[in-house]
């Protein structure tokens, strides 16, 4: 890794970390600047979802009264079913060839920017008709977890509409739930995926200092730009990866 390489990481964390803290998209900026340094596309998916580990765990602390706040076994049962799915997800991308997800790769970055730039909607459109789904369901969370163990893109925005659909309305304890079941699962992913050897550590250590300090000291410069311009930028960058990474497969 040269010096170059460790201060695009570092960057590209600290904007992410920023990202994550205010609105969400950070991994549009991750993954790419591991895989522009030269890491094969299975690794540094592996790395960046290694390196945004302290953001979930702030997340989590910031939103802990609202987490301890939640029914204690419905807390352990729903963090179970999370750990499994995690699992299982980042199995499937221990086994995965870098071929094979360098083809998924530019669809999972554009699906993550459409529920990224349309998730109020997609929210807003599950509250209204959640009446058919089991409130806490298994069926709807685990294929949530273990596509948050394969590809973490836009894994908070599904989580918040998979809560409408269960009938939640409390926004405050839905995030809380959110930051805590993202966590759990990151955490559990980058244990499986470190066992794999999928980890770059040294660019992955660079990016999390970097999303570390994005998360803390970035946040209050996103929250001087307007929502809407913020929200274009994030879908900009998101649309922007898609289009250059199904160019990589010509």
């Amino acid at each position: 890794m040269t010096w170059a390489d460790a201060l695009l990481l570092f960057g590209a964390g600290f904007v992410g970390g920023m990202l994550n803290t205010v609105a969400g998209g950070g991994t549009f900026i991750t993954f790419p600047a591991l895989v522009f340094t030269g890491i094969p596309e299975v690794a540094a998916n592996a790395s960046a979802t290694f390196a945004a580990m302290p953001g979930y765990l702030s997340g989590a602390l910031g939103f802990r009264r609202e987490v301890l706040a939640f029914d204690r076994r419905q807390l352990l049962r729903l963090t179970g079913w999370m750990l499994v799915g995690s699992v299982i997800g980042s199995g499937l991308l221990i086994v995965s060839s870098n071929a094979a997800f360098r083809l998924i790769v530019p669809f999972l970055l554009l699906m993550a920017t459409a529920v990224f730039l349309w998730g109020d909607r997609v929210r807003d459109f599950a509250a209204r008709h959640s009446s058919g789904v089991t409130a806490f369901g298994v069926g709807t969370l685990l294929p949530v977890a273990i596509y948050g163990g394969y590809f973490n893109g836009g894994l908070g925005i599904v989580l918040l509409a998979l809560f409408s659909l269960w009938g939640m309305t409390n926004l405050h304890l839905m995030n809380g739930l959110k930051t805590w079941l993202s966590f759990a699962l990151s955490a559990i992913s980058a244990a499986v995926l470190a066992f794999g050897g999928l980890i770059w550590w040294g660019p992955a250590l660079v990016m999390m200092v970097g999303n570390t300090a994005g998360g803390y000291l970035g946040a209050p410069l996103a929250r001087r730009l307007p929502k809407g311009v913020l929200r274009a930028l994030i879908a900009a960058v998101g649309f922007g990866m898609s289009a250059l990474f199904f160019y990589r497969l010509l």
